[in-house]
């Protein structure tokens, strides 16, 4: 194989996050077959679908990382700021759906959730937007 260490360590998030989809599944059917309604928690439903998204996001991350022209540590260090953002979300979604104890994490949010929004909409869109430039750069420049 004939892949960077940033491509391969970001494919490699990406596997591992969709493993976790699937494990996810599993807890998710779990819900469906024994509750009363048929539904699993809303946050289990969440973390089992945004692991699907995420795993597939992270893998088209992979796809740019490996064609962006910028220095290794450089790409490693930005899909690694969006795979660790795209992990605490999942993290909490699961830790909802364990606790059952919320449907909507934004119903009161306080200072915590509102500075983790703010932190992951700065760390998803820049840590892309950094491998998406290396690429277009590349592509284009």
């Amino acid at each position: 194989m004939n892949l960077g260490i940033d491509t391969v360590l970001t494919l490699t998030a990406a596997g591992l996050i969709f493993l976790l989809a699937l494990v996810l599944g599993v807890w998710k059917y779990r819900g469906m077959v024994t509750s009363p309604d048929h539904l699993a928690h809303p946050y289990v439903d969440i973390a089992h679908r945004a692991s699907l998204l995420y795993a597939f996001a992270t893998t088209m991350t992979a796809v740019f990382v490996e064609l962006s022209v910028w220095p290794t540590w450089m790409n490693l260090v930005a899909a690694g700021v969006l795979v660790f953002f795209f992990c605490v979300a999942i993290g909490s979604y699961i830790l909802h759906g364990a606790r059952r104890d919320t449907t909507n994490q934004f119903e009161r949010p306080g200072a915590l959730v509102t500075g983790g929004m703010i932190a992951l909409i700065i760390g998803e869109i820049g840590g892309f937007g950094v491998v998406f430039a290396g690429f277009l750069v590349g592509a284009f420049g």
